[in-house]
């Protein structure tokens, strides 16, 4: 473990909050100040900022949906079943059922179909739905050869997407990816602009886009109210959620997503906050990556997650109070079996090292042979593997893949390191997968049984030579390293404005040196932590064990992010401690 840091202010340095936050932006190497603190609003974003060629494309499909419209066929929004994909389909689907469409979302079983186009998937939309046109969210980009399935069958497919390219790209209708954004975000931007065209087209006449709604209002009005607060909410929720970097029109999304939270009407985002017991509070990436999207990725995960669509759109409030707490308890259980099979995975691993080192009494590193974990069993749910490779590459520092069996196939989940591309690993091995798909640092993907020997020895042994022992090495980046006594009150709110914090855009964290003046456990189980150096209050979750190492007076080093705790109109400063 190393400690490395950009800055380091002395005792005797006088720096204003001003200052300091200059000196973390010009680290950050921020390009566009103005815009970066004052992102504009996904109002004023097209999708055809994105690329010169979507203009004609986007005609096209245009010409399309009147088409579709004018014969009453029926379309169908194909969405991924996790937070990003989930949102964006509300999204999507309301867009288009508000105009008037005669549409129906689609989301795949996670268990019985997989992830994206399948040709399982493709037959049961057309056997329960008969469209004429698919439109996904949140994936597509690698389906060469299902959408070419699809298109035999006579259905028209529209793809909208974030995910890595694969070599081929598939002939659809049409196709907009954009790297950029999270599929969330693809679709808000894709279904402003079918709104946009079809109020030009509809404005100033009767249509079904004017009509009254039960509640008085047009959709034409709703939709326009929906864009500006509940639809910005549902695409920061996925946005975050997909671990996209906010920088650019997703720092937008974001920015104006998470300060719309307060104004949005939709049941299913209210009664998700009262179950959640966040109702009322300030919503920031921590509660939409640690509480909202969680509980919305649970339904996919362990039940089907059409029930988490059905939440963000129903228009009936006793039923979103009803699915808000049926996926809060799912949420539970699904916090219960991950921590269960992450103990199980160390247990695993442990079993395989071959050297254990012992310091101080206490085990200090556990000593892999191989610069890859790769872990299966057949206990482990499907819908969790992801969150067990997440927790075990971030504890061991080491790309990490997870496998279950599942209908005679192995279904894999893999998460990274910041140097180790796993996307384009695993493609180097496409030879033994049935499929992948993902991004830099996660990937899902599919494999016979009969091909899991020899996948499991290939990848090890090509990881092991790929991966260089500096890329395992953790190194911690501080931003500044500063004396506790110049942390203050104005200081921290200094760094807000460089909120929203998230991938790409960290929450500052500093490196101080000082005294241990108190310790203490809290928690239901005084399982996290509460120390002070010197004046300066740090607190570390899911870490009490450190406590009995911890004695007053002693000389301490830490690492830590600053926050202030805003509770009945009061203001306290508080710290998160990063390493220790």
């Amino acid at each position: 473990m190393k400690i490395s840091f950009k800055y380091e202010v002395k005792p005797a340095d006088k720096l204003s909050p001003y200052e300091l936050v200059n000196l973390i932006i010009s680290h950050r190497q921020i390009k566009n100040v103005k815009e970066f603190l004052n992102p504009p609003s996904p109002l004023t974003i097209s999708l055809l900022d994105f690329d010169k060629k979507y203009r004609p494309r986007l005609g096209g499909v245009i010409k399309l949906l009147k088409e579709i419209k004018k014969n009453n066929q029926m379309i169908v929004v194909y969405t991924d079943y996790d937070a990003d994909g989930i949102t964006g389909g509300a999204i999507l689907w309301e867009t288009l059922h508000l105009l008037g469409f005669k549409v129906m979302p689609y989301v795949p079983d996670r268990k019985k179909e997989g992830y994206g186009f399948l040709v399982i998937g493709i037959d049961n939309v057309i056997k329960e739905f008969d469209p004429v046109l698919i439109i996904s969210v949140d994936h597509g980009i690698t389906k060469v050869k299902e959408i070419e399935y699809a298109k035999k069958k006579g259905i028209k497919i529209i793809i909208t997407d974030h995910h890595l390219k694969a070599e081929k790209t598939p002939k659809a209708e049409a196709i907009f990816h954009v790297p950029a954004l999270s599929g969330s975000g693809v679709a808000y931007f894709f279904a402003k602009e079918i709104f946009n065209q079809f109020q030009k087209q509809l404005s100033g006449r009767t249509s079904e886009v004017e009509e009254e709604r039960s509640d008085g209002k047009t959709s034409e009005v709703k939709l326009r109210a929906n864009f500006q607060t509940d639809y910005l909410a549902l695409a920061s929720i996925g946005t975050i959620a997909d671990l996209v970097s906010l920088v650019g029109p997703s720092r937008s999304i974001v920015k104006h997503g998470l300060e719309a939270f307060s104004k949005v009407k939709r049941f299913g985002i209210k009664h998700i906050l009262k179950q959640a017991g966040i109702e009322g509070k300030k919503i920031t990436p921590y509660e939409v990556g640690f509480i909202i999207a969680p509980r919305i990725n649970a339904v996919g995960r362990l039940k089907h997650a059409l029930d988490a669509l059905r939440l963000l759109c129903t228009t009936d409030e006793k039923k979103a109070y009803e699915l808000s707490h049926q996926i809060g308890n799912l949420n539970t259980e699904r916090q219960d079996l991950v921590e269960k099979s992450v103990t199980e995975a160390k247990n695993i691993i442990r079993g395989r090292t071959s050297e254990v080192e012992e310091r101080s009494g206490k085990t200090s590193e556990v000593k892999l042979k191989d610069k890859m974990i790769i872990l299966v069993s057949e206990k482990w749910h499907e819908g969790i593997i992801g969150l067990i490779a997440s927790k075990i590459a971030e504890e061991f520092y080491r790309p990490t893949i997870v496998l279950t069996k599942t209908d005679g196939h192995y279904k894999g989940s893999a998460r990274s390191i910041p140097s180790f591309h796993i996307t384009e690993f695993l493609r180097s091995l496409k030879k033994h997968l049935v499929d992948v798909g993902g991004h830099a640092q996660a990937a899902g993907f599919t494999i016979e049984e009969k091909k899991l020997t020899s996948f499991t020895t290939t990848a090890t042994k090509l990881a092991n030579k790929l991966i260089k022992d500096k890329d395992l090495e953790r190194i911690i980046i501080v931003d500044i390293k500063i004396p506790v006594s110049k942390i203050n009150l104005e200081i921290v709110k200094s760094l807000e404005t460089l909120e929203p914090f998230g991938i790409g855009n960290p929450r500052p964290t500093f490196y101080s040196e000082g005294i241990l003046t108190d310790a203490k456990l809290f928690g239901k189980t005084n399982n996290h932590l509460k120390i002070f150096v010197d004046s300066l209050e740090l607190i570390a979750f899911n870490q009490g064990e450190k406590f009995k190492q911890l004695s007053r007076g002693q000389k301490i080093k830490v690492v830590y992010s600053l926050e202030i705790d805003r509770w009945n109109g009061r203001e306290k400063l508080r710290g998160k401690i990063v390493f220790m």
